[in-house]
């Protein structure tokens, strides 16, 4: 998949494809989805290697990464971000996005130190059906 193709999935979420926290996550958020508009990548992935290339995300950055209408969120900026696709009352979590973002990053940071010593690293890719695995990236 070529750069501009991608960008024409928009939103992509990018993540740790090696991060047992993140597949979970991953997992707990298809099972949550409204409407099945979010496209997946790995951050290790070619994809998203040129994705976090083209909008200047820093590799040294180690975090979720939300593209979103041609713009790139990070840490707790992406992870609030993503709350308006979810069904329930997730939605409500936006309300944090009042709280400035070096505040919010630190519960994100603390949590993105530990996840793998906490939830380790993933040896086989989850069990997906079809229509799932059609929205990750490659």
């Amino acid at each position: 998949m070529t750069l501009q193709e991608a960008l024409l999935k928009q939103p992509i979420l990018l993540v740790d494809g090696e991060c047992g926290f993140c597949n979970k996550s991953v997992q707990y958020f298809l099972k949550r989805e409204k409407n099945n508009k979010m496209h997946f990548a790995s951050l290790q992935s070619e994809i998203g290697k040129n994705l976090r290339a083209y909008f200047e995300v820093s590799e040294k950055i180690d975090s979720v990464i939300l593209i979103k209408e041609h713009s790139a969120y990070i840490k707790s900026c992406a992870a609030l971000r993503l709350t308006p696709f979810m069904k329930g009352v997730w939605p409500l979590m936006m309300v944090f996005v009042i709280i400035p973002p070096f505040l919010r990053n630190l519960v994100y940071d603390f949590i993105a130190k530990r996840r793998m010593k906490l939830f380790g690293k993933v040896e086989n890719c989850a069990l997906l059906s079809k229509e799932e695995r059609l929205r990750f990236l490659e």
